[in-house]
């Protein structure tokens, strides 16, 4: 039987190699057979894919599906290492995907490495990373995060060499359906794909996976979430407008949901700790295309897209230990959309506008971005347009900087991010 499911997975692995492919910015990054390379990012962001064209071309390698209830249901695992030898003529590399579904996956890809295997896995659940890794895996191992299309890869799509307004015309797409990859290149209806993946991940990842009994309080909460994108919180409130019973439960219903790579949150920077950890944070989803989706809303906001592109972007180079990630506020609510932080200096203060016709609005976000420099050190001010590029020396109330405003588009293709 497990010969049967793994010799079914084999043939739908060959189907999918002959789809289309886009080379993803982490392609330089090549596995070794000295470490456990775990792959790690949203269901459906192309994990598998990525990991499968680096591997067919210079090695051989066995694949199994965790993503299927009758593979995690066996207990013997040396039956699923045989039946891979039997189909795969003993590779030399082991691909696991969704290893995370498999009962005490860590003991079996820690026997495995000591036998000798060279290991790639895969996994739609952050608590693989950091204390999870560190804790269970006693072998080395590197990390590769993949999350949906960025717009680079979306245009690499195209197979084209592209104007500056087709550029911009694509940023449109781009902003409200997302970078999911297979709707991209598939062509198929964005909503309804996106909606049922969404569904999937709270059903199958979350409230199957942790035994949840009041689907309907996470329920809300996601569609809650997902409405009030790039706003603030606090558990107190979430508790109170969803039917989530306690704080307890809406923060541990919230961190299933960044598990699952839903949603992400961002603290609030201050020099203090214990202050950081009390303020409210900040939410953002994954991807733009499950606001589309999902939201509850008549119209989007424009605005509030734009901050959560920039947003997804700085959590990538989070999650590569490039930088972390915060948002200011002063006493006065004044705002600043994002600090990026690297070691122990502010490097760079970042506030999205898309809207700078409005004198007002200028003058306000502009004011917050001087206040912020002052209040960090730091003189590196970057506002992010959607059209607006240059640069002018500000002054407000004695503070006098240079201030930068650059195209979200541009922003988006400028590669590294230069801090």
């Amino acid at each position: 039987m497990i010969r049967d499911i793994l010799l079914i997975q084999k043939r739908e692995l060959e189907s999918r190699l002959k789809e289309k492919y886009i080379e993803r910015a982490d392609n330089s990054k090549k596995f070794e057979s000295s470490l456990i390379n775990v792959i790690i990012g949203p269901r459906r962001a192309g994990k598998s894919f990525f990991a499968v064209h680096a591997l067919s071309k210079p090695d051989t390698f066995g694949y199994a599906n965790f993503d299927d209830e009758k593979l995690v249901e066996i207990t013997d695992y040396n039956e699923i290492t045989n039946a891979i030898n039997s189909l795969y003529n003993n590779p030399k590399y082991l691909l696991f995907d969704e290893i995370q579904n498999l009962d005490k996956w860590e003991l079996f890809v820690n026997r495995l490495q000591r036998q000798g295997y060279a290991l790639v896995i895969t996994g739609s659940n952050s608590n693989l990373l950091s204390k999870e890794l560190a804790t269970h895996l006693t072998g080395r191992y590197s990390v590769i995060n993949i999350f949906p299309f960025s717009f680079k890869e979306y245009l690499d799509a195209e197979d084209k060499e592209l104007t500056e307004s087709e550029i911009k015309e694509k940023l449109v797409a781009y902003m409200t359906y997302g970078g999911y990859p297979e709707p991209l290149l598939k062509k198929i209806e964005y909503r309804d794909y996106l909606s049922t993946l969404f569904n999937s991940i709270i059903y199958k990842d979350i409230v199957k996976r942790f035994r949840i009994r009041f689907v309907q309080a996470i329920e809300d909460l996601a569609v809650y979430l997902i409405s009030n994108i790039a706003q603030e919180f606090s558990y107190n409130t979430l508790s109170r407008v969803t039917k989530c019973k306690s704080v307890h439960t809406v923060q541990k219903y919230l961190g299933y949901l960044e598990e699952s790579f839903i949603f992400f949150k961002i603290d609030r920077f201050s020099f203090k700790v214990r202050e950081q950890i009390a303020s409210n944070k900040k939410i953002y989803c994954i991807d733009n295309g499950f606001i589309h989706a999902k939201a509850f809303k008549f119209s989007p906001d424009i605005g509030k897209l734009y901050e959560n592109i920039v947003a997804i972007e700085l959590k990538k180079l989070e999650m590569d230990g490039i930088a972390n990630i915060y948002y200011w506020k002063s006493e006065q609510q004044e705002e600043v959309d994002f600090v990026v932080k690297q070691g122990t200096k502010i490097k760079q203060l970042i506030q999205v506008c898309n809207d700078l016709g409005d004198i007002k609005t200028k003058d306000r976000e502009v004011r917050a971005l001087l206040k912020a420099g002052k209040e960090l050190g730091c003189k590196n001010l970057l506002v992010i347009t959607e059209g607006y590029e240059g640069e002018e020396e500000l002054n407000w109330f004695g503070i006098r900087e240079k201030v930068r405003f650059m195209p979200l588009w541009k922003w988006l293709l400028q590669t590294p991010k230069a801090f």
